[in-house]
C-alpha cells in the first residue's frame, strides 16, 4: 500500500478518534479509557508477531519496544481500574457503641 494512502487513513482515524472521544461526558473518560485496556491486549499481540517473524536486529528492537510498552499500558490500566472500582465500594458501617 502506498505511503500517502496510509498517512490518509491515519490521518482519518485520528480526526475520527478526537470526534467520537469529544462526544463522550466528561464524567464517561475514566471507564471508557480502562474499557480499552482489551486494545492494548491485541496490540501485544501484534508485537509477539512482529517479533516472531522479525528477520532484521532493527525490527526486534521495534517489536520488542512495542511488546514492552503495550505490557506496561494494559498493566497500568488495570492498576487504574481496579482503583476506580475500589471507589464505589461500599465502606463497612461502624457498629453500634464504636467510636462514640
Amino acid at each position: 500500500m502506498p505511503l500517502v494512502i496510509e498517512l490518509t487513513i491515519l490521518v482519518l482515524a485520528a480526526f475520527l478518534g478526537f470526534e467520537v472521544i469529544a462526544k463522550v461526558p466528561t464524567m464517561l473518560h475514566t471507564p471508557l479509557m480502562s474499557g480499552a485496556n482489551f486494545i492494548h491486549g491485541i496490540v501485544i499481540v501484534g508485537a509477539i508477531i512482529v517479533l516472531g517473524t522479525a528477520d532484521d536486529a532493527f525490527t526486534k528492537v521495534v517489536g520488542f519496544t512495542a511488546l514492552v510498552l503495550a505490557t506496561a499500558n494494559v498493566v497500568g490500566g488495570w492498576f487504574v481500574t481496579d482503583r476506580m472500582l475500589g471507589m464505589f465500594k461500599r465502606r463497612p458501617e461502624p457498629k453500634r457503641g464504636e467510636g462514640e
